[in-house]
């Protein structure tokens, strides 16, 4: 009788179900921040700085749609989508904190929420309780989150109140996104149940 494959194995050992079109375009996110980071340091290359933030954003939903029309969505994509955001997001934010043109205490809650939810994934898959994925709050909260870090790269006069306000409500959703979280671990490891 063959033996069934434990979590880790599905989601590690099957190298098909990692390099998905999708999965590449969520890489690419994630290393866009390097050079979206370096066209920020030039002032005369901001134009460039815009686009390759619009495609990161377009990337964030092209990468579902091409997991979910291809019947390609996996374990490591769920993983990995809101990773690359995690990772573009935190950069840019790290670089505009030490440049001093972005509130401290919006990075140093960004990086301690997802620091939580990633020790305590990490603790319910080694575990074989669950895989986390995106959820609807989180992803909100992540497209408000880039809408602050835009705003304090590009500095819009028009509406004042919306650079600080963004960050305000993206504050808001990822405390409730991390609620969300949290109540999927209790019921997992209370229920003993692999999703």
């Amino acid at each position: 009788m063959k033996q069934k494959k434990n979590l880790k194995d599905r989601i590690i050992g099957d190298p098909t179900r990692v390099l998905t079109f999708a999965n590449i375009i969520s890489m690419l996110r994630a290393l866009s921040a390097i050079p979206i980071i370096y066209t920020m340091a030039t002032p005369e290359w901001h134009w460039l700085t815009a686009i390759l933030i619009f495609l990161a954003v377009l990337s964030d939903a092209l990468d579902g749609y091409f997991a979910r029309r291809a019947h390609e969505v996996t374990h490591f994509g769920k993983w990995l989508d809101p990773l690359a955001d995690f990772v573009v997001i935190i950069a840019i934010v790290l670089y505009l904190v030490l440049a001093g043109e972005f509130p401290v205490w919006f990075f140093a809650f960004y990086l301690l929420r997802h620091t939580i939810i990633a020790a305590l994934s990490l603790y319910c898959l080694n575990y074989g309780y669950m895989i986390l994925q995106a959820n609807w709050w989180g992803k909100w909260a992540t497209g408000m989150t880039t809408l602050g870090v835009f705003l304090h790269i590009f500095n819009f006069q028009a509406l004042p109140w919306l650079k600080m306000g963004s960050l305000y409500i993206a504050t808001v959703l990822l405390t409730i996104s991390a609620l969300q979280y949290f109540y999927q671990f209790y019921n997992s490891i209370r229920t003993n149940h692999v999703k």
